[in-house]
């Protein structure tokens, strides 16, 4: 049995309605959320759904809960949350969520991690340097390279930078970056997922995977020979391949995952083929970490309109991310 956190990421979002729903259907497996009660209590009341909050003491090993029952590591809102408002006096509530989860995950009193979406643009006006989940979570456990994978039943892509505005993207992509990036994804592949040998597809970063150099250098100066490396090495990497041929269903079949240069060069095929079933797990951290596929969905947010469904596939994966001999806690 495992006991899994879960933070609802901004307050006035749909990430307490989706932890509520998720606590309406029994959980074989310990559900705490890190989270202001009154939060919970008070959107359970304003969905019409029951639940009951149980105060965790981490210590005790996990247990199982019934429908209707959550345990909760009570963390106090600064401020009342407004539904559908990403309120930036939040924001320092938002980040000590995180805080305590991951403080949780290293002390191994937590099996896994599972976030809810957050409204980065709240935590900057309320004037924290903040880039992303990723970023962070990278810097709270002083982890020097992470890699960001969405991972569905069909796919699973990485990516080589994150958040990072279209103009930097070239500059950010280096030689060191490729193969330390490369080298997580390879041993995540095997440790956390059991593919024994995977086979990696490496996209190139221009169109065409640069035309011989016609429309741009990067592939023959270093992810081409990066890939070499690799495969003298014996590691099963394809490419660089034209991103717009990468994702073709032939492709697909020989790949374990798809290696992108940037955000939007990988993230739109597979929220295309299975939005609302994808979860977002970021690797090399020396913790499990998953996510949601979505934002916080403001406009929805109390209307019972949220689909639960990537929470809960981000927390069935995070259990089955975690070795069985890590089981309690």
């Amino acid at each position: 049995m495992h006991r899994i956190l879960v933070t609802p990421g901004e307050p006035g979002g749909i990430g307490p309605d989706i932890i509520c729903a998720i606590a309406q259907h029994p959980n074989s497996h310990q559900i705490c959320a890190v989270a202001d009660p009154a939060l919970l209590a008070d959107r359970a009341a304003h969905l019409n759904l029951p639940l009951t909050l149980r105060v965790i003491d981490l210590d005790q090993p996990p247990f199982a809960l019934a429908a209707g029952e959550l345990t909760i590591l009570p963390i106090t809102m600064p401020v009342p949350a407004k539904i559908g408002v990403a309120d930036p006096a939040n924001a320092s509530y938002v980040l000590s969520c995180l805080d305590h989860a991951v403080a949780a995950c290293l002390q191994a009193r937590a099996s896994a991690l599972v976030t809810g979406p957050i409204n980065k643009a709240s935590i900057i006006d309320a004037g924290y340097k903040f880039s992303g989940h990723t970023e962070y979570l990278a810097e709270k456990t002083a982890t020097d390279t992470v890699v960001m994978m969405l991972a569905s039943e069909q796919l699973r892509v990485a990516l080589v930078t994150t958040h990072l505005p279209l103009r930097d993207v070239a500059g950010a992509i280096t030689r060191d970056r490729l193969v330390q990036h490369i080298r997580i994804l390879h041993a995540e592949l095997k440790q956390r997922f059991a593919e024994p040998d995977p086979v990696i597809l490496v996209c190139g970063l221009n169109p065409h995977a640069g035309e011989q150099g016609h429309l741009g250098r990067e592939e023959i100066e270093f992810i081409e020979p990066v890939c070499k490396e690799f495969r003298a090495a014996g590691v099963r990497l394809v490419g660089p391949l034209p991103a717009d041929t990468a994702f073709t269903p032939a492709s697909l079949q020989q790949a374990d995952a798809i290696l992108a240069m940037y955000h939007d060069q990988g993230l739109p095929v597979i929220k295309a083929l299975s939005f609302g079933e994808v979860v977002n797990v970021t690797l090399g951290l020396p913790m499990i970490r998953t996510s949601v596929d979505h934002g916080t969905a403001l406009d929805i947010a109390g209307s019972g309109k949220a689909n639960a469904g990537s929470l809960r596939y981000a927390i069935d994966c995070a259990i089955a991310m975690s070795p069985k001999n890590n089981a309690s806690t």
